[in-house]
């Protein structure tokens, strides 16, 4: 149940919130006269408060549960879009999406994520995976009946009744069905012993901690980089904008096989090794870039960069479950989502002033990439001092 519930309202919170705003975004523009990066800045000041407001999310999920939070959350969300489509300039349009920011941390991935760790001790990865398997198709799902509202109605239309959606299917969901399971103690049941689980305190005087918490940021920062820089790089090289968007397109795709994967994958490498092994996906798709001339075709990109893109999420989560425990898992796990999430709001123009200071894309993509294996070779590190710490 819990898991259904969490499936069906992550799949429509991330369609409306998250998805809507590309859709919507140049008649923004139009109405609002205007620049498209005046627009999206307010999409990345929601990821950035998102972000800063991570732990305190998490440390209410820990002590109280996630049905008040989670149903606030839909709450304000609904508002907000409300809110969204009434908007006449730029700054009641950053306002709207400064408080949308709250409204995405209390109803994101990430506490879904403490809700599922909550309540599963076994079959985690499973329940994580059904969730992003479902909340993956969002975008599919949601940014076609979208582009159908917007051309029949406009987008001003178009988000209220998307606001009417959305209210009248997560607030109830989530103020009737949720609550907080008790995974690590029926963990400590089952094995005769405490459940190791640590605090963030605890978590913070570790290495791994850190070292887990700067390779999701630098994994965020290079996939939000390559997504963004992906089309003009390609146009750069003779590529249309068209068949440079498809790639995209074909790029979240693989994220759902790549979720598939991570079940059976983790449960031989185990979760911390599993990480690893996703950064050295992503650092090898990344590197076909500078050597498209020579490889001649996009389908390594694709595969490789979107297969361990969808595998970074389930990662992130797993691991941090399993190495601090499920008891504070909110917490730790918002502490992590701190840098993680900043890093992917300022990861289109951190690449920006990257290009500038390399001089290429090749050169970007090389130094990604490489930032990339050198975060993969610190968790194993890590995680092997970890172990002889314990």
């Amino acid at each position: 149940m819990i898991v259904a519930a969490l499936s069906v309202t992550e799949t429509v919170t991330w369609g409306i919130i998250y998805y809507g705003f590309p859709v919507f975004l140049r008649p923004m523009e139009q109405d609002l006269g205007a620049s498209r990066v005046a627009v999206t800045a307010a999409f990345s000041i929601g990821l950035g408060v998102s972000a800063l407001t991570s732990i305190s999310v998490g440390r209410w999920l820990d002590a109280r549960g996630p049905r008040a939070l989670m149903t606030a959350g839909s709450v304000l969300a609904t508002a907000l879009t409300f809110a969204w489509a009434r908007v006449e300039s730029l700054p009641a349009l950053y306002a709207v999406w400064s408080l949308m920011g709250l409204a995405m941390a209390a109803t994101l991935y990430e506490p879904a994520f403490a809700v599922v760790v909550s309540w599963f001790a076994r079959g985690r990865d499973r329940a994580l995976l059904t969730v992003t398997l479902v909340a993956g198709l969002a975008s599919t799902i949601f940014m076609p009946i979208e582009a159908a509202l917007l051309e029949l109605l406009g987008w001003r239309r178009a988000l209220t009744i998307l606001a009417v959606i959305l209210g009248v299917i997560t607030i109830p969901i989530h103020a009737l069905l949720l609550r907080q399971g008790t995974a690590h103690a029926s963990a400590s049941a089952e094995d005769g012993a405490p459940t190791p689980s640590l605090t963030l305190g605890e978590a913070a005087r570790t290495a791994v901690f850190w070292v887990l918490s700067i390779a999701f940021l630098v994994s965020n920062f290079a996939t939000a980089a390559v997504t963004t820089h992906l089309i003009p790089f390609l146009v750069d090289r003779g590529y249309s904008a068209a068949f440079a968007a498809a790639a995209i397109g074909w790029t979240g795709a693989m994220q759902l096989a790549g979720r598939v994967l991570f079940v059976p994958i983790s449960a031989r490498l185990g979760a911390r090794v599993m990480v690893a092994a996703v950064f050295v996906g992503q650092a090898l798709g990344i590197a076909q870039l500078p050597l498209l001339a020579r490889v001649g075709t996009l389908v390594p990109f694709i595969v490789l960069q979107g297969a361990a893109n969808g595998m970074a999420t389930l990662a992130r989560a797993s691991s941090l479950a399993e190495i601090f425990g499920a008891r504070n898992y909110g917490t730790i796990s918002g502490a992590v989502a701190l840098g993680s999430n900043a890093a992917r709001a300022v990861g289109p123009v951190g690449a920006s002033l990257l290009l500038l200071g390399l001089g290429s894309y090749p050169a970007v993509f090389w130094a990604l990439a490489a930032s990339l294996i050198t975060a993969a070779g610190a968790v194993v590190l890590a995680d092997r001092s970890s172990r002889a710490e314990g």
